[in-house]
Protein backbone atom coordinates (compact mmCIF):
# COMPACT_ATOMS: atom_id res chain seq x y z
CA UNK A 1 0.00 0.00 0.00
CA UNK A 2 1.14 3.44 -1.20
CA UNK A 3 1.47 5.74 1.92
CA UNK A 4 0.26 9.33 1.32
CA UNK A 5 0.05 12.42 3.94
CA UNK A 6 -2.27 13.04 5.91
CA UNK A 7 -4.46 16.84 5.00
CA UNK A 8 -7.39 16.36 7.30
CA UNK A 9 -7.45 19.51 9.13
CA UNK A 10 -8.91 20.27 12.47
CA UNK A 11 -11.98 21.22 13.39
CA UNK A 12 -13.88 22.89 16.15
CA UNK A 13 -16.49 21.70 18.48
CA UNK A 14 -19.29 22.65 16.22
CA UNK A 15 -18.12 21.29 13.54
CA UNK A 16 -17.82 18.03 15.01
CA UNK A 17 -21.21 18.15 15.93
CA UNK A 18 -22.38 19.02 12.49
CA UNK A 19 -20.03 16.23 11.09
CA UNK A 20 -22.11 13.75 13.38
CA UNK A 21 -25.44 15.27 12.51
CA UNK A 22 -24.50 14.31 8.72
CA UNK A 23 -23.44 11.28 9.13
CA UNK A 24 -26.98 10.38 10.46
CA UNK A 25 -26.38 10.89 14.56
CA UNK A 26 -29.42 12.39 16.40
CA UNK A 27 -27.82 15.46 18.92
CA UNK A 28 -30.70 16.82 20.81
CA UNK A 29 -28.26 19.12 22.62
CA UNK A 30 -25.59 21.07 20.05
CA UNK A 31 -24.52 22.75 23.36
CA UNK A 32 -24.27 19.72 25.32
CA UNK A 33 -22.48 17.99 22.64
CA UNK A 34 -19.75 20.34 22.21
CA UNK A 35 -19.32 20.53 26.16
CA UNK A 36 -18.41 16.70 26.36
CA UNK A 37 -16.66 16.79 23.04
CA UNK A 38 -14.61 19.70 24.86
CA UNK A 39 -13.82 17.57 27.95
CA UNK A 40 -13.61 13.31 26.20
CA UNK A 41 -12.12 14.52 22.56
CA UNK A 42 -13.70 13.38 19.82
CA UNK A 43 -11.17 10.29 18.80
CA UNK A 44 -11.84 8.97 22.23
CA UNK A 45 -15.96 9.34 21.94
CA UNK A 46 -15.99 7.48 18.56
CA UNK A 47 -14.46 4.18 19.67
CA UNK A 48 -18.16 4.25 21.77
CA UNK A 49 -19.87 5.24 18.56
CA UNK A 50 -18.39 2.54 16.55
CA UNK A 51 -21.04 0.16 17.20
CA UNK A 52 -23.50 2.10 16.24
CA UNK A 53 -22.04 2.36 12.86
CA UNK A 54 -24.17 1.08 10.12
CA UNK A 55 -21.68 1.65 7.42
CA UNK A 56 -17.46 1.96 9.02
CA UNK A 57 -16.72 3.00 5.34
CA UNK A 58 -18.52 5.88 4.95
CA UNK A 59 -19.29 6.41 9.32
CA UNK A 60 -23.50 6.45 8.55
CA UNK A 61 -25.30 5.85 11.70
CA UNK A 62 -27.83 3.65 11.80
CA UNK A 63 -31.16 4.63 12.39
CA UNK A 64 -32.15 6.47 15.79
CA UNK A 65 -28.68 6.88 16.95
CA UNK A 66 -28.19 9.32 19.80
CA UNK A 67 -25.43 11.45 21.20
CA UNK A 68 -26.53 10.37 24.18
CA UNK A 69 -26.13 6.17 23.58
CA UNK A 70 -22.59 6.86 23.03
CA UNK A 71 -22.03 8.97 25.65
CA UNK A 72 -24.00 6.45 27.88
CA UNK A 73 -21.37 3.82 26.35
CA UNK A 74 -18.21 5.63 27.52
CA UNK A 75 -19.51 6.64 31.07
CA UNK A 76 -20.61 2.73 31.29
CA UNK A 77 -17.13 1.93 30.11
CA UNK A 78 -15.11 4.96 32.65
CA UNK A 79 -17.74 3.15 35.63
CA UNK A 80 -16.25 -0.22 34.64
CA UNK A 81 -12.80 0.16 34.55
CA UNK A 82 -12.87 2.27 38.27
CA UNK A 83 -14.75 -1.21 39.27
CA UNK A 84 -11.94 -3.39 37.50
CA UNK A 85 -9.40 -1.06 38.97
CA UNK A 86 -10.87 -1.93 42.60
CA UNK A 87 -10.94 -5.26 42.30
CA UNK A 88 -7.33 -5.32 41.19
CA UNK A 89 -5.66 -3.00 43.77
CA UNK A 90 -7.16 -5.95 46.65
CA UNK A 91 -5.88 -8.97 44.56
CA UNK A 92 -2.60 -7.37 44.17
CA UNK A 93 -2.17 -6.28 47.48
CA UNK A 94 -3.10 -10.07 48.47
CA UNK A 95 -0.53 -11.34 45.72
CA UNK A 96 2.34 -9.13 46.72
CA UNK A 97 1.66 -10.10 50.71
CA UNK A 98 2.03 -13.83 49.77
CA UNK A 99 5.09 -13.07 47.41
CA UNK A 100 6.83 -11.50 50.43
CA UNK A 101 5.95 -14.08 53.22
CA UNK A 102 6.44 -17.36 51.14
CA UNK A 103 9.76 -15.58 49.47
CA UNK A 104 10.88 -14.40 53.30
CA UNK A 105 10.11 -17.77 55.35
CA UNK A 106 11.44 -20.48 52.63
CA UNK A 107 14.57 -18.42 51.77
CA UNK A 108 15.17 -15.36 53.39
CA UNK A 109 15.01 -11.72 54.12
CA UNK A 110 16.66 -10.72 51.02
CA UNK A 111 15.38 -14.25 48.76
CA UNK A 112 14.50 -11.59 46.04
CA UNK A 113 18.50 -10.60 45.49
CA UNK A 114 19.10 -14.49 45.28
CA UNK A 115 19.75 -15.45 41.44
CA UNK A 116 19.69 -18.83 42.51
CA UNK A 117 15.99 -19.13 43.01
CA UNK A 118 14.86 -17.72 39.29
CA UNK A 119 14.52 -20.21 36.61
CA UNK A 120 16.04 -17.58 33.93
CA UNK A 121 19.45 -15.39 34.94
CA UNK A 122 18.84 -12.96 32.26
CA UNK A 123 15.46 -12.16 33.21
CA UNK A 124 16.14 -12.16 37.11
CA UNK A 125 18.83 -9.95 36.50
CA UNK A 126 16.24 -7.48 34.25
CA UNK A 127 13.96 -7.98 37.02
CA UNK A 128 16.25 -6.72 39.74
CA UNK A 129 17.67 -3.39 37.25
CA UNK A 130 13.63 -2.30 37.25
CA UNK A 131 13.47 -3.38 40.81
CA UNK A 132 16.11 -1.13 41.65
CA UNK A 133 14.23 1.36 39.80
CA UNK A 134 11.18 1.25 41.59
CA UNK A 135 12.97 0.89 44.68
CA UNK A 136 14.76 4.89 43.55
CA UNK A 137 11.59 6.13 42.51
CA UNK A 138 9.52 5.29 45.53
CA UNK A 139 8.85 8.35 47.59
CA UNK A 140 8.57 6.06 51.04
CA UNK A 141 10.24 7.15 54.17
CA UNK A 142 10.54 3.49 55.07
CA UNK A 143 12.74 2.72 52.11
CA UNK A 144 15.36 5.65 52.84
CA UNK A 145 15.50 4.47 56.16
CA UNK A 146 15.96 0.82 55.26
CA UNK A 147 18.55 2.24 52.90
CA UNK A 148 20.79 4.23 54.90
CA UNK A 149 20.59 1.49 57.49
CA UNK A 150 21.34 -1.74 56.54
CA UNK A 151 24.40 -2.47 53.84
CA UNK A 152 22.42 -4.54 51.28
CA UNK A 153 21.92 -3.37 47.70
CA UNK A 154 18.09 -3.64 48.53
CA UNK A 155 15.88 -3.37 51.10
CA UNK A 156 14.61 -6.33 52.51
CA UNK A 157 11.56 -8.48 50.64
CA UNK A 158 8.98 -6.66 52.50
CA UNK A 159 9.81 -3.41 51.89
CA UNK A 160 10.72 -3.70 48.46
CA UNK A 161 6.94 -5.55 47.55
CA UNK A 162 5.54 -2.11 49.01
CA UNK A 163 6.64 -0.51 46.17
CA UNK A 164 6.60 -3.47 43.62
CA UNK A 165 4.42 -2.54 40.61
CA UNK A 166 2.39 -5.94 39.68
CA UNK A 167 3.92 -6.15 36.31
CA UNK A 168 7.18 -6.53 37.92
CA UNK A 169 5.59 -8.89 40.74
CA UNK A 170 3.96 -11.24 38.38
CA UNK A 171 7.56 -11.24 36.31
CA UNK A 172 8.93 -12.29 39.38
CA UNK A 173 6.77 -14.80 40.48
CA UNK A 174 6.62 -15.98 36.68
CA UNK A 175 10.81 -16.65 36.96
CA UNK A 176 10.96 -18.52 40.77
CA UNK A 177 12.02 -21.80 40.50
CA UNK A 178 11.68 -23.47 43.92
CA UNK A 179 8.13 -24.95 43.03
CA UNK A 180 6.95 -25.79 46.37
CA UNK A 181 7.26 -21.83 46.82
CA UNK A 182 5.50 -20.93 43.90
CA UNK A 183 2.71 -23.90 44.93
CA UNK A 184 2.16 -21.84 48.72
CA UNK A 185 1.84 -19.05 47.03
CA UNK A 186 -0.57 -20.35 44.28
CA UNK A 187 -2.83 -22.64 47.03
CA UNK A 188 -3.81 -19.17 48.77
CA UNK A 189 -5.79 -18.52 45.77
CA UNK A 190 -6.69 -22.34 44.79
CA UNK A 191 -5.57 -22.71 41.23
CA UNK A 192 -2.44 -24.48 39.91
CA UNK A 193 1.06 -22.00 39.84
CA UNK A 194 1.26 -21.66 35.81
CA UNK A 195 -2.72 -20.98 36.05
CA UNK A 196 -1.65 -17.81 38.11
CA UNK A 197 1.50 -16.73 36.58
CA UNK A 198 -0.67 -16.37 33.63
CA UNK A 199 -3.50 -14.67 35.89
CA UNK A 200 -0.95 -12.33 36.81
CA UNK A 201 0.53 -11.18 33.62
CA UNK A 202 -3.15 -11.50 32.03
CA UNK A 203 -4.14 -9.01 34.99
CA UNK A 204 -1.20 -6.57 34.65
CA UNK A 205 -2.25 -6.06 30.99
CA UNK A 206 -6.35 -5.15 32.48
CA UNK A 207 -4.56 -2.79 34.95
CA UNK A 208 -1.98 -1.01 32.62
CA UNK A 209 -5.39 -0.70 30.06
CA UNK A 210 -7.42 1.21 33.12
CA UNK A 211 -4.72 2.46 34.56
CA UNK A 212 -4.19 4.59 31.09
CA UNK A 213 -8.42 5.21 30.85
CA UNK A 214 -8.11 3.22 27.82
CA UNK A 215 -11.04 1.30 26.34
CA UNK A 216 -12.15 -1.61 28.14
CA UNK A 217 -15.88 -3.04 27.43
CA UNK A 218 -15.16 -4.64 24.12
CA UNK A 219 -11.80 -4.63 23.54
CA UNK A 220 -10.02 -8.35 22.09
CA UNK A 221 -7.02 -9.20 24.23
CA UNK A 222 -3.79 -10.20 22.89
CA UNK A 223 -2.85 -11.97 25.91
CA UNK A 224 -5.57 -14.13 27.50
CA UNK A 225 -5.55 -15.92 30.97
CA UNK A 226 -5.07 -19.50 31.00
CA UNK A 227 -8.22 -20.92 32.42
CA UNK A 228 -8.33 -23.68 35.50
CA UNK A 229 -9.11 -26.97 34.38
CA UNK A 230 -9.95 -28.57 37.72
CA UNK A 231 -8.60 -26.75 40.67
CA UNK A 232 -10.47 -25.36 42.23
CA UNK A 233 -13.85 -27.19 41.85
CA UNK A 234 -16.42 -25.44 39.40
CA UNK A 235 -14.57 -22.81 38.64
CA UNK A 236 -13.64 -24.07 35.06
CA UNK A 237 -17.18 -24.31 34.10
CA UNK A 238 -17.80 -20.77 35.06
CA UNK A 239 -15.37 -19.23 32.28
CA UNK A 240 -16.22 -18.83 28.68
CA UNK A 241 -13.49 -21.36 26.77
CA UNK A 242 -11.53 -19.56 23.74
CA UNK A 243 -13.14 -15.98 24.64
CA UNK A 244 -10.48 -12.79 23.90
CA UNK A 245 -12.76 -10.66 25.55
CA UNK A 246 -13.87 -9.24 29.38
CA UNK A 247 -15.89 -11.90 30.79
CA UNK A 248 -13.17 -14.46 31.57
CA UNK A 249 -11.29 -11.63 33.39
CA UNK A 250 -14.11 -10.79 35.06
CA UNK A 251 -14.86 -14.37 36.44
CA UNK A 252 -11.15 -14.32 37.48
CA UNK A 253 -11.71 -11.25 39.52
CA UNK A 254 -14.47 -12.56 41.12
CA UNK A 255 -12.99 -15.28 41.95
CA UNK A 256 -10.04 -13.53 43.20
CA UNK A 257 -12.37 -11.30 45.48
CA UNK A 258 -13.61 -14.11 47.17
CA UNK A 259 -10.55 -15.41 48.56
CA UNK A 260 -9.02 -12.04 49.23
CA UNK A 261 -12.35 -10.29 50.89
CA UNK A 262 -15.04 -12.62 51.49
CA UNK A 263 -17.79 -9.85 52.86
CA UNK A 264 -17.27 -7.98 50.10
CA UNK A 265 -19.91 -6.13 48.13
CA UNK A 266 -17.89 -6.07 44.41
CA UNK A 267 -20.22 -8.58 42.69
CA UNK A 268 -23.28 -6.48 43.55
CA UNK A 269 -21.72 -3.44 42.19
CA UNK A 270 -20.83 -5.21 39.00
CA UNK A 271 -24.11 -6.57 38.61
CA UNK A 272 -26.03 -2.96 39.30
CA UNK A 273 -23.11 -1.51 36.51
CA UNK A 274 -23.92 -4.39 34.26
CA UNK A 275 -28.16 -3.91 34.41
CA UNK A 276 -27.81 -0.11 34.48
CA UNK A 277 -27.77 0.53 30.96
CA UNK A 278 -28.88 -1.59 27.63
CA UNK A 279 -25.21 -2.29 27.47
CA UNK A 280 -24.54 -4.90 24.74
CA UNK A 281 -23.09 -8.27 26.78
CA UNK A 282 -21.85 -10.05 24.12
CA UNK A 283 -19.21 -7.89 23.23
CA UNK A 284 -17.66 -8.89 26.38
CA UNK A 285 -18.16 -12.49 25.30
CA UNK A 286 -20.50 -12.92 28.26
CA UNK A 287 -22.83 -16.42 28.02
CA UNK A 288 -26.10 -16.50 27.68
CA UNK A 289 -26.55 -18.16 31.04
CA UNK A 290 -24.27 -15.96 33.11
CA UNK A 291 -27.00 -14.64 35.52
CA UNK A 292 -27.05 -18.55 36.13
CA UNK A 293 -23.61 -19.40 37.04
CA UNK A 294 -22.39 -19.99 39.95
CA UNK A 295 -19.81 -17.01 40.28
CA UNK A 296 -22.57 -14.82 40.00
CA UNK A 297 -24.78 -15.58 42.72
CA UNK A 298 -24.37 -13.83 46.06
CA UNK A 299 -22.33 -15.33 48.44
CA UNK A 300 -23.36 -15.62 51.74
CA UNK A 301 -20.40 -15.40 54.75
Amino acid sequence: MTKRPFKKPPTTYAQQVALLQQRGMVVSDVASACFYLQHINYYRLGAYWLPFEADHTTHQFKPGTTFEAALGLYSFDRELRLLVLDALERIEVSVRAQWTYHMAHNHGAHAHLDKNLAVNAGRFHKNLESMEKEVQRADEVFIRHLQRKYKEPLPVIWAVSEVMSLGLLSKCYDNLKPMQTRRAIAKVYQVDEKVLASWLHHLTLIRNICAHHSRLWNREFINTPMLPKNKPALLAAQFSPGSRRLYNTLVILLHGMDVVAPDHHWRKKLKTLLASQNIPLRAMDFPADWQQRTIWQERTV
